[in-house]
């Protein structure tokens, strides 16, 4: 525990406090340490899009990048260098939260290359290649929930490949997200494997379903409503997640060492500056889950957040209510859904392509 008391509340709910950013200033600098230290952070996740940010400041990564371009690497596998470099030094830096968490918490998330977010094939061969890159037990491999990633899903877990599943935005496939973990799971113990060391979480985002439905809420002369889908989107996935852990199926492998796949808040940085800059994180309170946050909203929480026990499970008709609201307002939920889907894979090929195109340059500079 730190000595900031509205993030000790926060840990004291049963939510693991993640760092949604990472750079190898911040690394080299000790920032990573003190954020442990101070802010409560048990865990790490990055992106392409945090990748290309930290690449297109200062100097930190100038020394590899010489020495990538003297031994003549192609820019991909530059990029792998460069990622997985950063990677393995987070996890070492966290590998004390892991120990003292028996596995559960300490984990750094990598993202397979979003170009394959539609290839099941291709995205199972690069989660092999990070998990053997990176080589750290901490690791999590993030695989997009398309409907091409599920069988990754499945196929990583049965192999002992611990799993972050990011992009979700649906109801529906979140629980088929969990079903593929399940399978996974299932395929593990068939073989043998030790299922208490085969870890999860599942990605929920939360903040950009609010930025689409509120500009399909403004169209339709609703502003009322405006706001209010992210949190009750995923107090609903909580429900989704509480059937599961209820669920003879999921008992079978408790039974067996599993432990369970935790609802992960993502996208819990307010983009509506009308929004109170903690709402992601005061309202989606609940035991068991984790909550990554951009360093700002941290840094906001840390200040005045409002922990007042749990938000989500006493929440659940309003949030039921809330969705009717929406569906009465003509918002179309499947529709929102897939254009997140769509928006969220092209935002990170974007910065994928990005990131490629500053290596490039550098390695040719």
């Amino acid at each position: 525990m730190s000595g900031n008391d509205n993030l000790n509340r926060l840990s004291g709910q049963g939510v693991s406090i993640w760092l949604d950013d990472i750079s190898r200033e911040r690394l080299r600098t000790g920032n990573l340490d003190q954020l442990i230290g101070d802010k409560n952070v048990v865990g790490v996740t990055s992106n392409p899009t945090i990748f290309a940010s930290a690449l297109s400041k200062g100097d930190a990564y100038d020394a590899q990048l010489h020495d990538l371009a003297v031994r003549g690497v192609g820019v991909d596998e530059a990029v792998r260098a460069i990622t997985t470099y950063d990677i393995r030094w987070a996890a070492d830096v966290l590998r004390p939260v892991y120990d003292a968490t028996g596995g559960v918490d300490g984990r750094v998330s990598i993202e397979v290359d979003p170009r394959l977010a539609r290839e099941t094939e291709k995205t199972i061969a690069e989660v092999r290649a990070l998990w053997w890159m990176v080589d750290r037990p901490n690791l999590f491999i993030k695989i997009p929930a398309t409907l091409e990633g599920l069988p990754a899903i499945t196929q990583a877990i049965s192999e002992g490949i611990s799993v972050n599943v990011t992009l979700i935005f649906s109801l529906e496939r979140y629980r088929a997200v969990m079903d593929a973990w399940l399978a996974g799971l299932e395929a593990a113990h068939a073989k043998g494997l030790n299922l208490a060391n085969v870890e999860s979480v599942a990605s929920f985002f939360v903040s950009r379903v609010d930025s689409e439905i509120d500009k399909r809420l403004d169209a339709a002369g609703r502003p009322e409503l405006k706001g209010k889908a992210g949190v009750a989107n995923a107090r609903l996935a909580y429900a989704a997640f509480e059937e599961v852990m209820n669920s003879e199926r999921w008992q079978r492998l408790r039974a067996a060492g599993a432990r369970p796949q935790r609802p992960l808040w993502a996208s819990t940085g307010v983009k509506n500056p009308e929004y109170s800059d903690t709402m992601y994180v005061d309202e989606l309170v609940a035991p068991g889950t984790v909550n990554t946050m951009p360093e700002k909203t941290l840094d906001a929480e840390a200040d005045h957040g409002k922990v007042t026990g749990d938000t989500v499970r006493p929440f659940y008709e309003q949030a039921w209510n809330t969705m009717a609201a929406l569906k009465e307002a003509g918002v179309d939920y499947d529709d929102v859904v897939r254009v997140l889907e769509d928006e969220g894979v092209e935002k990170f090929e974007a910065s994928w392509s990005e990131l490629l195109e500053s290596v490039g340059k550098k390695l040719v500079g």
